[in-house]
């Protein structure tokens, strides 16, 4: 397939449309390793697929899509109230993190969870993919409440 694509991208000339490198990958560290350089320049992340699939539309498990995130944590300062299937329940939690900045963390809870959500002045994880040029968390996305040791005490709301 590939020398095909070459020789029909070597007729085209267009500013909008171009072949992407194609690479294969023989272990999990040389998969790691390639992936760390192309988020390195700015990349999302790799696409692998296997070599003998051909095109389906829609999802498949021959296409997948590797990207790293980024863990950290914030203080819920408020809970959003959620709208359409989540009315009555949180749709959302505000949070703060450690240097002042507020965001909205609405996706990554269980049902329960937004019935019954992290508390004002809890810690929680949440995952992000880097940040956005305001400096906020880019597709910020809830993973659970911190657990402190017995012998610390939850921070007080701000």
């Amino acid at each position: 397939r590939l020398e095909k694509l070459d020789a029909l991208f070597a007729e085209i000339s267009s500013p909008y449309i171009r072949l992407i490198e194609q690479f294969r990958i023989s272990d999990h560290e040389t998969l790691m390793n390639k992936l760390d350089e192309v988020v390195e320049a700015g990349g999302e992340g790799l696409m692998l697929h296997r070599g003998d699939s051909w095109y389906q539309g829609g999802r498949s498990n021959d296409l997948l899509k590797v990207k790293t995130f980024q863990d950290a944590e914030a203080t819920v300062i408020a809970h959003l109230p959620g709208k359409g299937k989540y009315k009555g329940m949180v749709g959302a939690l505000l949070v703060e993190t450690d240097d002042n900045i507020r965001f909205r963390l609405g996706t990554g809870f269980t049902d329960q969870q937004r019935r019954d959500p992290p508390p004002i002045g809890s810690l929680v994880t949440y995952k992000y993919y880097g940040k956005t040029v305001n400096g906020l968390p880019r597709f910020a996305s809830f993973l659970r409440i911190r657990s402190l040791p017995e012998n610390v005490k939850q921070p007080a709301p701000r």
